[in-house]
């Protein structure tokens, strides 16, 4: 397939994941290495996210590594997948997209989860409340309101220099996501890749319900997940397995923790519960030879409708990753057969 000759996007969202015994700023600079060889390949937008407290991942911060890649790059979109919301006072969010904005104008964008800090202890030190998820549709709207002027939550209220700026704005499906991205007329990111169902029907949900807004006249799909390009099968299958274990460790020990190197994990003892999760982990994603990618992106697609794909790969070999982003660029038609 030749997915850049179809109009459809290809995007990156990098979560900064440490390796184990690396510290955070190695981390956060590679983030913003990668950000620039995914530029000169020709992805079209380059993300970064928001964790707080997880061992395992260095980008807290998100507005802040933004600033930091788009100055690094210069023709790439760049912006948030995303900032949690709910997290936030909705006019800093706004000021700091200004900012953003100002600095680099026509290159940054604004994607929105409704996800609050994960533990009470977070939830605390953030200064909010499990119930503030509940609230994301009131704070999106406050949020927009801030850059058109139209907000009434603080009569005699600007935030500056957002105000009267144009951020495109995204809204990261989890839960009622898709709903509230319909009602309130907005691009929707939705993932991931392994619940395609679950997934497909949110999207027709979207499109059904969808309100045209001064934002955007037409429903937007991106359709995001973890995709791995290798010269074999079993080679890109490889590159799944740093992540899975993170995420079966987590889901038994409550801890995310740094990518591990494949070797360390292969020696490993699991436990019944442990390896149930990390085989689970390696389930569902799209992942093989560039031909069997290409077949694979070509389907979802196809059955999505998708105009973009956000790809959220993660593995402990930073090499072994950029070779991956290369062959899929390739197979996406954005870069020559020799690139």
């Amino acid at each position: 397939m030749t997915l850049s000759r179809d109009g459809i996007r290809l995007s990156v969202l990098d979560r900064s994941r440490t390796r184990e015994g690396e510290e955070g700023s190695v981390a956060l600079r590679a983030t913003v290495d990668l950000a620039r060889e995914v530029e000169a390949l020709g992805y079209h937008r380059f993300w970064v996210s928001e964790h707080h407290s997880v061992p395992g991942v260095a980008g807290s911060a998100p507005t802040v590594l933004a600033a930091a890649v788009a100055a690094a790059t210069s023709a790439i979109r760049v912006g948030t997948g995303g900032v949690m919301l709910p997290n936030h006072q909705p006019m800093v969010v706004a000021e700091q997209f200004g900012v953003l904005e100002s600095l680099f104008p026509g290159r940054i964008d604004m994607g929105l989860g409704r996800s609050v800090g994960f533990t009470d202890g977070i939830r605390r030190a953030l200064g909010r409340d499990k119930d503030d998820a509940e609230r994301f549709a009131e704070q999106l709207h406050e949020l927009l309101g801030w850059f058109t002027g139209t907000q009434t939550a603080h009569p005699q209220v600007h935030a500056r220099p957002a105000e009267g700026l144009r951020v495109p704005p995204y809204v990261l499906a989890t839960g009622e996501g898709a709903s509230i991205a319909a009602e309130a007329g907005l691009p929707l990111v939705i993932g991931d890749l392994r619940g395609r169902e679950r997934m497909l029907r949110a999207i027709d949900e979207y499109r059904s319900a969808f309100r045209p807004s001064p934002w955007s006249a037409e429903p937007y799909v991106v359709i995001a997940g973890t995709i791995a390009v290798a010269a074999t099968e079993e080679e890109a299958r490889t590159l799944l397995v740093p992540e899975a274990w993170s995420l079966a460790h987590s889901r038994t020990q409550g801890v995310f923790p740094p990518l591990m190197p494949v070797d360390g994990i292969e020696r490993l003892t699991m436990s019944e519960k442990q390896r149930g999760f990390f085989e689970s982990g390696l389930k569902g994603h799209l992942y093989g030879t560039e031909e069997q990618v290409g077949d694979a992106l070509e389907r979802v697609v196809k059955e999505s409708g998708a105009q973009e794909v956000l790809v959220t790969t993660s593995t402990y070999d930073r090499a072994a990753l950029l070779d991956s982003y290369r062959r899929l660029a390739r197979v996406a038609g954005l870069t020559s057969e020799n690139t």
